[in-house]
């Protein structure tokens, strides 16, 4: 079974198991208009190969999700002048690279970071193409479903082996943007970070490791595959959270050693429950504890202040 069609499966799982509080508790796709975005900066990348689908927005779980992106965009969200530390942090929903999970995993973890003073900046990068029409979608998603059914037990999950060319080529725009308004932004380039969620958490690893622009002073991976890979290092620090009940986890802790091994400062939080793509937190898991962890740890650090 395929990586992505594995996070699909662990999406859908999720908000099975733990649904968020919405109007809409049923899991089906509802049609939504696309949202004003009227912050939201076009980073110029390109389009994307075969696509013919136009962007749409659907809302499942309660979140907004938007599929068929071919137009790459920044959205800033800067934090009370009074609070602001320098700090920034891009970040990067998740969604299989088929979708993005903009509320869950974008827009209210950046209300979140602007809370502590940091500026967030919600990347929204370009995905492979999918059906048209929500309802042709729904039908592709569950035919893989099915599919995945009739396999059998399925190995672990490896990380995405597809090209990630465009999504890098997102990251590194996004990157380049912050540090030419930073002045503007009241941004310290000496201090931006990167957060991604499930495959935002890949295409924020792999910003790290192999981009020749985005000089990353930390990232967070967040239920991200955690396959062991070759770490240089002058990598960036991690913080990586999981629960041990997501379907990344399956008792590996390869990304964590690779880390370690490297020499490259790393903190890892492995959370009794939570599930997959729980965001800022699933009521009543032990995972909901991990943004209070992740910003003691950016304090501890020193990227709250100067004179990191």
């Amino acid at each position: 079974m395929s990586s992505l069609l594995r996070h699909a499966l662990a999406f859908i799982a999720c908000a099975v198991l733990f649904p968020v509080p919405a109007f809409a508790q049923d899991g089906t796709m509802y049609p939504m208009e696309a949202p004003d975005e009227p912050n939201a900066i076009p980073l110029g990348t390109g389009g994307v190969e075969n696509q013919t689908a136009s962007e749409s927005w659907f809302r499942q779980w309660g979140d907004p999700m938007a599929r068929n992106i071919t137009e790459a965009t920044l959205t800033p969200f800067l934090p009370d002048p009074d609070k602001a530390t320098g700090a920034a942090v891009i970040v990067a929903p998740g969604g299989g690279f088929m979708w993005l999970s903009m509320g869950n995993e974008g827009w209210e973890v950046a209300e979140a970071l602007n809370e502590h003073g940091v500026a967030a900046f919600v990347l929204k990068y370009r995905l492979q193409p999918t059906a048209d029409s929500l309802e042709d979608f729904e039908g592709q998603m569950n035919r893989r479903f099915d599919e995945a059914s009739n396999e059998g037990e399925a190995e672990r999950p490896q990380r995405p082996r597809w090209d990630l060319s465009n999504q890098l080529e997102d990251a590194e725009a996004a990157y380049r943007v912050v540090v030419d308004r930073a002045d503007e932004w009241n941004v310290d380039t000496d201090r931006i970070g990167m957060m991604g969620f499930s495959a935002g958490a890949g295409l924020t690893m792999h910003t790290a490791l192999n981009s020749d622009v985005a000089d990353l002073a930390f990232i967070a991976p967040i239920y991200g595959g955690m396959g062991e890979m070759d770490v240089p290092d002058d990598a960036p620090p991690m913080f990586a959270a999981i629960a041990s009940d997501d379907f990344l986890f399956g008792g590996e802790f390869g990304v964590v050693e690779s880390w370690y091994e490297a020499g490259v400062p790393v903190e890892f939080h492995l959370y009794q429950n939570g599930g997959h793509g729980f965001g800022l937190g699933n009521p009543d898991r032990t995972s909901n504890e991990w943004f209070d962890a992740f910003m003691h740890w950016v304090e501890v650090n020193g990227w709250l202040s100067a004179e990191s």
